[in-house]
């Protein structure tokens, strides 16, 4: 009798996994990425660069890498560097052009590019082609004002090298030299000035996940795991994350015990974050935000267009809704993109469900959301304007940028989900936070990244944060100094204030990224001033804007 009670003991407890024996099936890791996005394979190539005897596994719910927000076709693969989008530099109350914000998003995308060489070097990437091409960047505006607020921001800008060669003109004429389609049927008393800048760049983000999950694949300490959804995140006495996933097409369940856990999923992120307990996560809410752009795809008029040329947005628009007309290299081909229309949806991803809004929102954060929906009551108003337009008024918004336009010629796609965060603020009850936050344990043990680009044009950087915030110690080491210094070496320093240390990285990056020649920086006898740190966006306080 005593021994079939044991038995049946010993079987409840199997079957709620209370025994040593359930806990040693789970597989142990150093590192585990859920996600398969940019984000994800930039931190797992910096891992295996700095610790390649670590183990690393990488969980995606979707059945490939980067097929999401990553994607080419999700997102406007603009390779941000303020060269052209006009919200990183605000004009303040006194009307005068501020550029830190600039100058940080810019030096970002330095490191990004020497990261990418890097790897170009040493063949985790293939050809440079197959994910970067040079575009040049432009802002275009009309109408007095925006004029003025434009000269000003070029006038600004000349004081920094990392801004050098950038042109501005009002002259239809040289305007229609850079941008012939955009000039073609414009009204000749049109009042209208842009700069232009030859060194911009159109990225296939999407690409460069695929490269480098596929070079992580070849390492006999890095598993995949696709079509796999975490449904779990609980930490185990001994310090480290079991991560409880199952796979969507058999339907096993799979646990994987990490010393350090990683949520780079997009707009599952806060979902996942809210799972693990922390009391980080609690601080967060989110809301959803689509955008649709106008896409041609006919060779004729894409090959008259040549730039990724940025407008001002609406009022009460989020940055993320800055118009543009993209020159785009997708799928081997040469396209334009128009947009992006603001769409909404309770998704938090392009494939998730229709509950996540609901399901993210918790009594830690109602009162966030609440306080925001207030406050942020334009981008409410802007928002429903944007859901309400027809294709007519989508077209005539085309019209201002290519006054040709015929709509036989474009059609419309739903791009990626982003979510816009909304963080707990002791005197405003929230605030929208329009751009990117890595939000990590107090021990470093689980970390995760919320809200969105220049994400993933600053993946490289903003993965050095996180090596920044939870292996402190390590990042600190000569022997982990040293590499960083190899694979970035401008790492450490204040581009902005060094223009011969510019050149060097631009002439080099240049050259391995096949990119146009840079321009000659001149003598500058004093550079715009540089924020207090502006290599990296920094953890959990460090918000940058965003643009699809």
């Amino acid at each position: 009798m005593l021994k079939k009670v044991n038995t049946a003991l010993l079987g409840l407890a199997l079957s709620m996994g209370l025994t040593s024996a359930h806990a040693a099936e789970a597989k142990k890791v150093d590192v585990l990425l859920i996600g398969g996005g940019i984000m994800s394979s930039t931190l797992g190539v910096w891992l295996n660069e700095l610790e390649p005897n670590w183990t690393l596994e990488m969980v995606e719910r979707l059945d490939g890498v980067a097929e999401e927000s990553s994607n080419g076709w999700n997102n406007a693969g603009t390779g941000h560097s303020a060269l052209a989008e006009l919200n990183y530099t605000p004009e303040n109350k006194d009307g005068k052009v501020e550029i830190p914000k600039a100058i940080e998003i810019n030096e970002a995308f330095q490191i990004s590019r020497q990261f990418w060489s890097w790897q170009v070097q040493n063949g985790v990437l293939k050809d440079p082609r197959s994910f970067i091409n040079s575009t040049p960047h432009m802002s275009f505006v009309w109408g007095d004002d925006n004029i003025q607020f434009l000269k000003k921001r070029y006038e600004a800008l000349k004081a920094s090298p990392l801004f050098a060669g950038m042109q501005y003109s009002e002259d239809p004429a040289q305007i229609a030299k850079w941008v012939p389609l955009m000039m073609e049927g414009r009204d000749p008393k049109q009042k209208i000035a842009a700069t232009w800048t030859p060194i911009g760049t159109d990225v296939n983000f999407g690409e460069i996940t695929r490269q480098f999950a596929g070079y992580l694949q070849t390492k006999p300490n890095f598993s995949l795991k696709l079509s796999s959804e975490v449904q779990d995140i609980t930490k185990n006495d001994d310090g480290t994350w079991r991560v409880s996933y199952k796979n969507l097409k058999d339907g096993t369940k799979t646990e994987t015990d990490a010393k350090f856990v990683f949520i780079g999923a997009g707009g599952g992120a806060l979902h996942l974050l809210q799972k693990s307990g922390i009391p980080e996560a609690k601080e967060y809410a989110g809301f959803p935000v689509g955008g649709s752009f106008l896409v041609t795809e006919n060779p004729t008029i894409a090959q008259q267009h040549l730039a990724k040329a940025y407008g001002k947005a609406s009022v009460g628009a989020p940055p993320m809704s800055v118009p543009h007309l993209d020159t785009r290299v997708l799928d081997g081909k040469r396209v334009i993109l128009f947009g992006p229309f603001a769409t909404f949806s309770t998704k938090f991803l392009k494939e998730g469900s229709y509950f996540d809004l609901l399901t993210s929102t918790t009594t830690h954060n109602i009162w966030p959301m609440t306080k925001v929906g207030i406050k942020e009551y334009p981008l409410v108003e802007y928002l429903a304007g944007q859901l309400m337009l027809s294709d007519e008024d989508r077209l005539n918004a085309l019209k201002e940028y290519f006054p040709n336009a015929k709509a036989e010629d474009w059609r419309l796609w739903q791009a990626g989900q982003r979510v816009q965060i909304i963080k707990r603020d002791e005197a405003a009850g929230g605030v929208l936070k329009l751009g990117t936050e890595i939000v990590a344990s107090q021990d470093g043990s689980i970390a995760g990244l919320l809200g969105a680009s220049p994400g993933a044009s600053t993946a490289a950087p903003i993965m050095l944060s996180v090596l920044e915030k939870v292996f402190k110690d390590k990042v600190a080491s000569p022997a982990w100094q040293a590499k960083l210094h190899q694979i970035v070496p401008s790492y450490g320093t204040k581009l902005n204030d060094d223009p011969a240390r510019v050149q060097q990285e631009w002439d080099y990056t240049a050259k391995v990224l096949q990119l146009t020649t840079p321009p000659v920086i001149g003598d500058m006898a004093a550079p715009a001033p540089t924020p207090a740190k502006a290599e990296t966006p920094k953890a959990s306080n460090g918000a940058t804007d965003m643009a699809l």
